[in-house]
């Protein structure tokens, strides 16, 4: 299921000793970020891992991986010319298609030119005397850069299971986040899959529908609305087209990114027969932001989402056969407060007579073993294993990188009891340093294409200020960021989130410290927040000439 590829297979150039920015990471946020460096005619270098541009969706090619934004809403509003003549096929695209889309905007703009592929950066050293940074990569290039910008993405740090003897199994191993780029035909293999977040629900029935016997390892099951998908009408492109301006004005005010109808009514003051006729809809919609906003309190309010929660529960019921398998796929956590997901078949999937579920809340795997995985029920044997277990999210693949500060701290140590920012977009101790739709700002809670173009531009327009003012360096100051890590938790209080266990909340990866990581005050609500505080000067920033 590879796309067309524009594959780097060597590197002849030298990578430049010196550039006014280095950014880790060509997805969507670093590519932009570059295209926005060039209009300002500053000197940028991109380092990347892949052998291409596309991030997530470079590295996420497992069978069924799909984006649940609509396509004409998860790409770019920066160039108008773009929008006009980039052809979407799907209401919501495959990997392989947004790719591609990720492949034409790099030609398109000729950004590959100052991209390195197959380069990691292992460290980066703020150096206090020249205020610049010295970044690192695993090939021994050094360079140094006025401004570091980390776009390396909220779901790129994938993490295996915790789980005894994985390097035991004898047959075929693959994780999602890292899938053959050739693809893999399971056709007539036994195939056990660990793991029913977004890319478990995703692949489960395309492998289902290949091989001989699947067996579906559950530790928490996922809320999952079908997501209707199908090819996009011409009548429906060209009235996008049309009327993208006002479509983008109306997506950077919303709360995720998406414009939806506002809600006026709490669950709790209308008849039942109303509330699930507006559940309905919005279940048949095959949109998560539909029955997400369809009433004020769902996410406040324990009872109104127990409505939502009764309902999906009722489908799922409806659709699932075997009575014990629809019960095992109920998820008991509030509606929302884990990533929901969209799917093609997934609960449909659990009639078929090759498939199985395990619930290893009543049996937990003890270990991996040489021909299978053994529960503390039994042994199951496989030819190949799947683990779709996920990532470290949103810290991963900045603590993964040696970042040391002012006065060499670490931010890996800054942050061991939880991220603390400023925005989501910097962090104080580490001055000219950039993260992109990072911690404390909504990135994961929204269309990330609307967040990533809002950060690029905040971050595009600070340099552009520092540069006009004759100024050096810009830092968060303490008290502002822990005012702002204040004010992420208290809106966080207010919600539903935090009672559940996460990956926004850190839970998927034993020690991480438990706070809830994204801003759940709406996205046009943080945008405000952050144009306020560049229009006073950059408030709870200390700027240096």
């Amino acid at each position: 299921m590879s796309a067309p590829s524009h594959d780097m297979q060597s590197d002849s150039r030298t990578v430049p000793s010196s550039v006014d920015v280095v950014i880790v990471g060509a997805g969507l946020s670093g590519m932009y970020m570059l295209h926005k460096l060039r209009e300002m005619h500053l000197s940028a270098v991109v380092f990347e891992a892949g052998t291409d541009v596309g991030g997530t969706w470079y590295w996420n090619r497992y069978p069924g991986a799909r984006v649940d934004v609509e396509s004409l809403a998860y790409s770019y509003s920066f160039s108008e010319e773009l929008e006009q003549e980039y052809e979407w096929q799907e209401r919501y695209p495959t990997q392989p298609e947004i790719l591609r889309y990720a492949q034409h905007v790099a030609d398109r703009f000729d950004l590959r030119r100052d991209i390195f592929f197959r380069t990691r950066v292992t460290a980066a050293m703020y150096g206090e005397d020249g205020r610049t940074w010295l970044v690192r990569t695993e090939h021994g290039d050094a360079v140094t850069a006025r401004f570091f910008v980390m776009a390396t993405g909220c779901l790129s740090s994938s993490k295996l299971p915790e789980i005894p003897g994985l390097d035991r199994f004898k047959g075929a191993t693959y994780h999602t986040a890292h899938w053959p780029h050739e693809g893999v035909d399971f056709t007539g293999m036994r195939v056990g899959i660990i793991g029913t977040g977004s890319s478990g629900v995703q692949s489960i029935p395309v492998i289902a529908a290949q091989a001989a016997d699947l067996t579906v390892f559950q530790r928490t099951p996922a809320y999952s609305l079908p997501a209707r998908n199908r090819r996009l009408r011409p009548d429906e492109i060209a009235d996008m087209k049309a009327n993208y301006r006002a479509f983008r004005k109306a997506q950077k005010e919303s709360g995720f990114g998406l414009p939806t109808p506002i809600a006026t009514k709490s669950a709790l003051e209308v008849s039942e027969e109303e509330r699930n006729a507006a559940f309905e809809q919005a279940w048949e919609s095959g949109s998560l932001v539909n029955l997400l906003t369809a009433y004020v309190d769902l996410a406040i309010d324990q009872k109104a989402n127990d409505t939502a929660k009764r309902f999906i529960h009722s489908k799922i019921h409806q659709i699932v056969k075997d009575p014990q398998t629809a019960a095992g796929l109920c998820p008991e956590y509030p509606v929302g407060t884990k990533r929901p997901c969209l799917d093609t078949d997934y609960y449909e999937t659990y009639n078929r007579e090759n498939v199985h579920l395990v619930n290893l809340r009543r049996t937990p795997i003890l270990e991996i073993a040489e021909k299978g995985i053994r529960t503390s029920d039994k042994e199951y044997a496989f030819d190949a294993i799947v683990y779709a277990t996920g990532f470290d999210a949103m810290t991963g693949a900045l603590t993964n990188v040696d970042i040391r500060g002012r006065g060499g701290i670490s931010l890996k140590e800054t942050w061991h009891a939880g991220p603390r920012t400023y925005l989501g977009i910097s962090s104080a101790g580490f001055p000219n340093m950039f993260m992109i739709t990072g911690p404390g700002s909504p990135s994961v809670l929204s269309n990330m294409m609307v967040s990533i173009e809002q950060h690029v531009d905040w971050v595009i327009d600070a340099i552009e200020h520092l540069d006009h003012h004759g100024l050096t360096t810009i830092e968060p100051t303490g008290q502002a960021q822990e005012a702002w890590v204040d004010h992420v938790n208290l809106i966080a209080s207010y919600t539903l989130y935090p009672k559940a266990n996460s990956w926004y909340m850190g839970a998927n990866v034993p020690g991480k410290p438990r706070v809830f990581m994204p801003y759940a005050g709406g996205v046009g609500e943080y945008r405000k927040k952050c144009d306020e505080i560049a229009a006073q000067g950059y408030e709870g920033f200390a700027l240096s000439p």
